[in-house]
């Protein structure tokens, strides 16, 4: 017997968990920083977070957050057969990010760092559980442990990002000192690594006949065994690789295995496709950011805030409001592909980053303008992804792809984790 059709929820909204998060992310964005930039006075005044280590702490946590736990949530179900967080459990989880969004402005404290981290453990557990049930079946289906250790891997991804984000609290704090940054920052490096790994190459021959991305084992070695050193340092200090100077080297080794890697990837055959040169101009931010971050800790003046920005506004932002646009065509039935709008809002958050890294590196007397400019091209990205998009995140998809329990519906079988 046929199972009954599975009732949606009637909130189009919270069907599936890019809706939702794409569009905080994209609120945030747009109205958040330059609130805080053009009235600093007048905004985080007194509360928790004040100042520059609400606006260091939110570019990460509260908007990059919102964005990948949309991604996640719904590309890893899509992917892999998994059914999707949606209804009441995803309007909670969504909740659990605007408290934490509240509570680092008003406090207090232990509220606000407990509802914070919270978030971030939620979306690990969301498929910690699936992970679970699949490495109880390992022993006797073998074939299954790839999709477990991916499985496993963006279990991973939010518990790390929580673990920086407490760190960060508790620097905040001053029950330690000294790590938040530096984990959050080498964290980046290595997310945007392995998403920009994942997804460029796959994307490229998709949408580019004829072009061909190439990989290298050993290259990806060395570009993922530079940022390890790197974060271990971060961990454990820089003294056993003999100080700032060591570092400096493994970052610039980093800086060039990346830069290798990108064009292996065939870039210019992008060029023509915004969806596909925003991801490509995203990576290239990860070794402009390592060679910053060398020449930092070489004894040049460029203050780690150059490399944080470069990776935020650059490379995370620019591939984040990337895979947002895609995900979004792709899981409401659209055609996947980049007009006038979504290349306005790719040059816009690359514009954003050029000024903010390389303005105050040029001109020092004109950082605040620099600033300023800088904040009101990157909030202009994300107002035209959000005019763009919001009915495409608030509205019924175009023949929107069927959920887990729609699959089950047509074929009659029950498809587990």
């Amino acid at each position: 017997m046929r199972d009954e059709p599975q009732r949606l929820c009637p909130v189009p909204i919270f069907r599936m968990g890019f809706r939702p998060f794409y569009l905080l992310a994209a609120v945030f964005g747009t109205v958040a920083f330059p609130v805080w930039q053009l009235w600093p006075g007048r905004l985080l005044a007194d509360g928790y977070l004040t100042g520059s280590a609400w606006h260091t702490h939110e570019m990460v946590f509260g908007l990059v957050a919102a964005g990948l736990t949309g991604l996640l949530l719904t590309a890893v179900p899509a992917r892999s057969s998994l059914p999707p967080l949606s209804g009441a459990r995803l309007a909670a989880l969504v909740g659990l990010w605007v408290l934490g969004r509240i509570l680092v402005v008003t406090g207090p404290a232990v509220p606000a760092i407990a509802v914070d981290c919270l978030f971030l453990v939620g979306v690990s557990m969301v498929f910690a559980g699936p992970a679970i049930r699949l490495r109880r079946l390992l022993s006797a289906s073998p074939a299954l442990r790839p999709r477990f250790y991916r499985l496993l891997l963006v279990v991973a991804v939010p518990a790390l990002l929580a673990l920086a984000n407490l760190l960060f609290h508790l620097n905040y704090t001053d029950l330690i000192t000294g790590r938040d940054a530096t984990l959050a920052q080498d964290l980046s490096f290595i997310l945007i690594a392995l998403s920009g790994g994942r997804l460029i190459p796959d994307l490229i021959p998709s949408l580019v006949p004829g072009a061909r991305p190439r990989q290298n084992r050993y290259v990806d070695l060395m570009a993922f065994g530079s940022l390890g050193v790197l974060a271990l340092a971060g961990v454990a200090g820089a003294g056993w690789l003999g100080g700032n100077l060591g570092l400096a080297a493994v970052a610039m080794i980093g800086a060039v295995a990346h830069s290798i890697r990108l064009w292996l990837w065939d870039p210019t055959s992008t060029l023509r496709e915004p969806l596909l040169w925003v991801l490509v101009l995203s990576y290239a931010w990860l070794p402009v950011s390592l060679v910053l971050h060398a020449l930092g800790l070489t004894g040049a003046d460029i203050p780690e805030t150059v490399v944080f920005y470069g990776l935020k506004m650059g490379a995370m932002s620019g591939m984040l409001l990337g895979m947002m646009t895609r995900s979004a065509q792709t899981y409401t039935g659209r055609a996947i592909s980049g007009g006038q709008a979504e290349t306005a809002t790719f040059v816009l958050v690359h514009l954003a980053a050029v000024v903010r890294v390389f303005g105050p590196l040029v001109i020092p007397e004109a950082e605040s303008l620099a600033v300023t400019v800088s904040v009101l091209l990157w909030s202009g990205a994300f107002l035209i992804f959000l005019g763009a998009y919001w009915r495409v995140l608030t509205q019924p998809g175009v023949g929107e792809r069927p959920t887990h329990e729609e699959r089950r519906t047509d074929d009659g079988l029950h498809q587990k984790a």
